[in-house]
């Protein structure tokens, strides 16, 4: 199964940058333009320079920024900026934060190596889809850097918690780095170099998948990278960096594990009042308004009352929210309509909140298509349901052309996660937003050819 192995990080020199808050970074594809610009305002090293900004579904010019960004990775290292841990390692990676819903949390995991391998063969699992256009970009960075700027966070099983409690007892006495994000949650990363732990870490894994949970076009582009190292080389060595990418490793059972909702925005091409979406909706679903105080309280009572209805049945609920008239409805599903609209879906697929969402309400109560979806760019996608809530009001406002209806969803939940990979199957586009985000820049894997 899954082969994991310690590696020699790279990071930021203490001695060089006092503050590592102003220049570790969010993932580049969670970064906008305006992001990155305050970024590069806090510090010139940011990682925001290495780990470039997503631009291959906007742009197709580099202007070379690829081979800048590899200039700057030597460069740093020359300058002392960035240092090379001398020992092989595995980093215990702790991430202390307050749940939207108001707990303190703490998620533990690790930083190592992981053998490349075809989704095909089982062994690193996939929930999504993969598209080559996304990944173009990411390739032209890792190939003109031969370096990997941000993990992947994977999934793994281990119900008694053995080798984050075997690597807390060999980890060094002090941490290498400790920063907070800009959501104040605390991100600390120990050293672990002690040969017993690492063996015991290798051997753990030895007869264990790992799922992918974030980051699944950063491993289709590792996968890709190596495809054309093995064109280059037929005769690649197993220890090639090219056959191994840095994941952060997590435990599936980890009491700190949490995915959020991705709530939909939906712009409804033309003009539809909350009456006639009531209406379509009723088609489909038990349909109940929910009529109480300011806009906040009204969302805030459609959370609660969703919430409550799948504990109490067992099946999907959601919130539609017309932003317009400032209306909300609770949308009850209805297991016979949904035995009949989804009969021929898997039933790890059938009661998938996203899934329903997509098949049941958008696709066959609306009337809106997939293909139409996507071509017209009719769906935008927000975890935070103010931020979303902020964006569907503005939209009611200032377009005449569509109507921005707003629906909440429930989480997914991880063992849904886990079985969905499990039976090789694949959830409509962003089912799960793990939470935290994994930092960039805290650690980097170097993929010189001397680096293995």
């Amino acid at each position: 199964m899954a082969v994991v192995s310690p590696f020699q990080g790279v990071r930021y020199n203490p001695e060089k940058i006092e503050k590592l808050e102003n220049v570790i970074t969010p993932p580049y594809d969670v970064i906008s333009a305006e992001a990155g610009a305050e970024f590069l305002k806090k510090n010139p090293f940011s990682m925001i320079r290495l780990d470039l900004r997503n631009t291959s579904q906007n742009s197709t010019e580099d202007n070379g920024r690829y081979e800048e960004a590899r200039d700057l990775f030597q460069d740093w290292q020359k300058e002392g900026v960035l240092i090379h841990d001398q020992k092989p390692s595995i980093y215990l990676y702790f991430i202390d934060y307050t749940h939207p819903g108001g707990s303190r949390l703490t998620r533990k995991g690790l930083v190592a190596l992981v053998g490349l391998s075809e989704f095909s063969q089982g062994i690193v699992k996939p929930h999504e889809k993969t598209f080559s256009g996304v990944i173009a970009d990411r390739v032209r960075l890792m190939e003109t850097c031969q370096a990997q700027f941000s993990q992947i966070f994977s999934l793994y099983s281990d119900p008694e918690q053995r080798v984050i409690a075997e690597l807390e007892k060999k980890r060094q006495p002090e941490p290498i780095c400790r920063i907070n994000d800009h959501d104040n949650n605390t991100h600390t990363l120990w050293q672990v170099t002690d040969p017993d732990a690492l063996e015991l870490v290798q051997q753990f894994f030895a007869d264990k998948p790992v799922y992918i949970a974030d980051g699944h076009h950063r491993y289709a582009t590792s996968l890709e990278c190596r495809k054309r190292a093995l064109t280059r080389n037929p005769n690649l060595p197993a220890n090639h960096p090219a056959n191994s990418i840095m994941m952060y490793l997590c435990g599936y059972e980890d009491s700190g594990v949490s995915v959020l909702p991705t709530h939909r925005l939906v712009k409804y091409p033309g003009r539809i009042d909350a009456e006639q979406l009531s209406e379509k909706m009723a088609s489909d679903y038990q349909v109940t308004e929910i009529k109480t105080g300011a806009r906040e309280t009204l969302i805030g009572e459609l959370l609660n009352r969703m919430d409550e209805a799948k504990l109490d049945t067992g099946l999907p609920a959601f919130g539609a929210y017309h932003a317009g008239e400032d209306r909300g409805f609770l949308l009850s599903t209805q297991d016979m309509t949904l035995s009949a609209v989804l009969a021929d879906k898997p039933d790890e697929l059938k009661k998938l909140d996203v899934v329903v969402l997509s098949e049941l309400l958008i696709n066959n109560s609306l009337g809106l298509s997939h293909e139409q979806c996507v071509k017209e760019s009719l769906i935008s996608y927000f975890s935070d349901p103010d931020t979303a809530l902020d964006a569907a009001v503005k939209e009611s406002v200032l377009q005449d052309e569509h109507t921005p209806i707003l629906f909440f969803l429930n989480p997914t939940r991880v063992e849904q996660v886990i079985k969905v990979a499990d039976n090789g199957l694949i959830m409509p586009h962003k089912s799960t937003y793990f939470y935290p985000k994994i930092m960039t820049g805290l650690v980097i894997r170097s993929q010189r050819t001397d680096d293995r």
